[in-house]
């Protein structure tokens, strides 16, 4: 019956939106493109470094939304129906994407998980149910590691040249040209953070990870990776102690996180309020490694007032 209601659901928001506007509707891929659909912005992003110009890319999800509990509109489902690939980044995040897929009814689209292979984080839940044992998810923050993106940028690279063979060299090429700038910037910020007087930083929610992994760091946060519920006071008051141990002077709150929780640890630890990206929504001007030099620096500096 789930399943029914779910179809009928689909059909009802396909014939709005072929009753919608001109303007709003889907634009059809653009001619000689590959028509690529990617679930949210740091796919896009990673999308685009390796397609460049012969790929046409459709973002289901809008900046400033989150892409958990996300639902695709009418005008997603006719993209999905008119493209060649679907990017998604897998563990656990895009949970609507099969039965998008599967209302798209496009047999020719190729989904690709582009955290197959990386080297994946979990994070033992908390047991809520007597006699259960604890369950491990995945932290899908697997693209804020520089080098699980180079795995993400293979796969795309991979499935880029299986469906446009004709270009393949082209998407080939790219990707060598990511990897290496990566790889600089890895190891330029190695050597700094080898440097650094501490090794903790304090963050939102515990999206960095990956990132504090590559490079030997220790990330504090006020939630947890799935930026759950409110942290309770217990917990405010050991991180308080924990920043004041660490002598943390700077509170990094992600782009789409209210500040408010924030502040009062701030408040709390004489510390300032720092901006970092997590890379879930951006503008043209940005690309997927300006950010994350824009990151590393941030995190970086942050380290040497401690």
């Amino acid at each position: 019956m789930k399943r029914l209601f779910y179809i009928f659901t689909i059909l009802l928001l396909l014939l709005l939106g072929g009753c919608a506007p001109e303007n709003q509707k889907t634009p059809p891929p653009e001619a000689g493109k590959l028509p690529v659909v990617v679930s949210f912005h740091a796919m896009g992003e990673l999308a685009h470094a390796i397609g460049g110009d012969k790929v046409d890319i459709h973002m289901i999800i809008p900046e400033g939304e989150e892409p958990h509990d996300f639902q695709p509109k009418s005008s997603d489902l006719t993209a999905l129906s008119q493209a060649r690939i679907f990017i998604i980044n897998g563990c656990g995040l895009e949970t609507w994407a099969d039965k998008a897929v599967e209302a798209a009814g496009n047999e020719q689209l190729a989904v690709v998980t582009a955290s197959d292979g990386a080297d994946i984080h979990y994070v033992e839940m908390k047991q809520i149910l007597p006699g259960r044992k604890p369950e491990k998810q995945a932290d899908p923050h697997v693209w804020l590691s520089l080098k699980n993106a180079k795995i993400e940028a293979r796969n795309i690279r991979d499935a880029f040249a299986a469906a446009d063979p004709d270009h393949a060299d082209y998407y080939t090429q790219r990707y060598m040209e990511f990897v290496q700038k990566t790889d600089a910037l890895y190891a330029r910020y190695q050597l700094k953070f080898n440097t650094a007087p501490s090794r903790t930083f304090v963050t939102g929610h515990a999206a960095f990870a990956y990132l504090a992994r590559d490079f030997g760091l220790r990330q504090l946060s006020l939630t947890n990776v799935f930026a759950s519920g409110e942290p309770s006071a217990r917990h405010m008051t050991e991180l308080a102690d924990a920043c004041k141990a660490a002598h943390v002077q700077t509170i990094f709150v992600e782009n789409m996180e209210s500040p408010k929780i924030a502040e009062t640890l701030a408040q709390e630890t004489g510390a300032s309020l720092e901006s970092i990206d997590t890379l879930e929504e951006g503008d043209e001007d940005e690309t997927y490694l300006s950010v994350m030099e824009d990151n590393l620096e941030k995190i970086y500096t942050s380290l040497q007032e401690s």
